[in-house]
């Protein structure tokens, strides 16, 4: 059943706003179809095994970095008799080729990051909806306005927590990238490579947590409207709301 099929679109108010109906319909079909159907569809990706390796080391991506021979006593010795220039020649790295990133965690990228998007639209819409159920500023009871905007208030903050998600997944491949680099220039340095595989690691839990936090997201989303519907769409308790 319509989270908003209580309220329905008065067909005796020909100077309705079109744009007011658009958002109406488009709300209206949020909460009765898409932010449930989201839930569920979210809920199955969160359980599938991709999403639950019980050993996070099977994430490790092959690196095509040559290490390097260790130096024999020899090798030492004959370096103290070699000029700067030569030795320079012998400590140069071997060279790398083509350096893939993480397929396994850009697979799984590319399935959160629709997500993301799809959340953005969603909280831009129902924002816009609430903006244009907001009545005139006059004296009254203006309990359901500052309830409105209550609403407006979360919704906001929810939308600058899922615009960071794009950052971080900006982040992870800067700074993976950054390790490779240092990992392909200091091939002798085993750190620089666990750090490449420490970055992975990461960004898997962390792809974890957006989707949680976006699930979460809906849930509190059709929750909040839910319950407080009556004030959101009629905040003025009038008989005959100018849009219902």
């Amino acid at each position: 059943e319509s989270c908003t099929s209580n309220r329905k679109v008065a067909s005796s108010n020909p100077r309705a706003d079109k744009v007011q109906f658009w958002f109406y319909f488009q709300a209206d079909n949020l909460f009765s179809n898409y932010i449930p159907l989201k839930i569920s569809q979210l809920d199955n990706l969160l359980k599938e095994d991709d999403l639950n390796l019980p050993d996070l080391s099977t994430l490790q991506a092959p690196l095509n970095i040559p290490i390097p021979d260790p130096p024999t006593a020899e090798d030492e010795e004959m370096e103290t008799d070699k000029n700067d220039d030569e030795k320079k020649k012998k400590k140069k790295a071997p060279s790398c080729g083509l350096i893939k990133g993480n397929e396994k965690i850009v697979k799984l990228l590319d399935r959160v990051k629709p997500e993301i998007l799809s959340l953005r639209e969603t909280i831009i819409t129902v924002s816009c909806w609430i903006q244009h159920l907001i009545p005139k500023i006059e004296d009254g009871n203006d309990f359901g306005v500052a309830i409105q905007e209550k609403i407006l208030e979360r919704i906001a903050a929810v939308k600058t927590k899922v615009d960071g998600f794009h950052t971080n997944i900006n982040k992870y491949f800067t700074e993976r990238g950054d390790a490779v680099a240092k990992a392909s220039k200091s091939t002798h340095v085993m750190d620089y490579r666990s750090l490449v595989h420490e970055k992975d690691e990461a960004v898997y839990s962390d792809i974890r947590v957006i989707l949680l936090d976006i699930r979460g997201f809906y849930a509190e989303l059709y929750d909040i409207i839910s319950k407080n519907l009556e004030k959101v769409t009629n905040p003025k308790g009038e008989e005959k709301p100018s849009m219902y």
